[in-house]
């Protein structure tokens, strides 16, 4: 498996397909490396931040059903566009919100801070483990051929890409489907995880660039929280970028 060593390398050879921003002009990737982060299981710095994500979003539900929330509405059309049906495939921000009420999985404590900052900031977070990742990350519409390895019933699974969806890959192949609805276990964050290709998708319609990089302000933030020699690296993507 090849690497690009560093973060700048990878930022910088990351891309996005122009037909993407044919399907949604107003579509930004915020993708940021973070790397030296301590080792660690779900701890009370996760339980804490995930605790306050859930009672922000339970306020946000008081008054609106999930699927009138903005961004989450904005990415429901979003999949109809390609084709998907945001009734059975929910991109990540719409499943995890749903699970709110019921309590969020705990998972590890890098999975459960980024779960809880998406939803605070109604953003859909994914996040790689670099050291299984190959090359740089690139988003791609699917011509239908693409293998897709996971899980089933707790059995490895081949499946392929629908014609025309979303997909996030490196060289190796696909570490995301649909754009934001499932990730790959080849590339997934365990307890051991110490550096990580965090990806944040935001639509303009609806988020702002402010919004975006704030949330992008707060993961750093609590990262770098947990050791002095936490260092990251972001850029962000759009159709008017270079």
């Amino acid at each position: 498996m090849s690497t690009i060593h560093t973060a700048q390398t990878l930022l910088k050879s990351a891309r996005v397909d122009p037909a993407i921003f044919q399907l949604r002009p107003d579509y930004r990737a915020l993708l940021m490396v973070v790397e030296n982060i301590p080792q660690g299981p779900s701890d009370q710095t996760s339980e804490t931040i995930l605790q306050e994500a859930e009672t922000h979003v339970k306020e946000l539900l008081a008054n609106k059903p999930v699927t009138e929330l903005p961004h989450i509405a904005a990415w429901r059309d979003t999949y109809k566009a390609f084709g998907a049906k945001p009734q059975k495939t929910r991109n990540s921000l719409e499943a995890l919100t749903r699970r709110v009420e019921a309590g969020l999985p705990r998972v590890n404590r890098l999975t459960d801070i980024y779960n809880a900052i998406s939803i605070k900031h109604q953003l859909p977070f994914g996040g790689e483990d670099l050291d299984r990742y190959d090359g740089a990350p690139f988003l791609i519409r699917a011509t239908g051929t693409e293998p897709f390895q996971t899980f089933s019933g707790g059995e490895p699974q081949t499946e392929l890409a629908a014609p025309g969806e979303p997909i996030w890959c490196d060289s190796t192949g696909i570490t995301c489907r649909r754009w934001n609805w499932r990730q790959g276990p080849r590339t997934a964050l365990t307890d051991e995880t110490t550096r990580v290709l965090f990806i944040i998708d935001a639509l303009r319609e609806v988020v702002s660039d402010e919004a975006l990089e704030s949330a992008a302000d707060e993961l750093a933030g609590v990262l770098k929280g947990l050791s002095p020699e936490v260092q990251v690296a972001r850029r962000t993507i759009s159709a008017s970028s270079d």
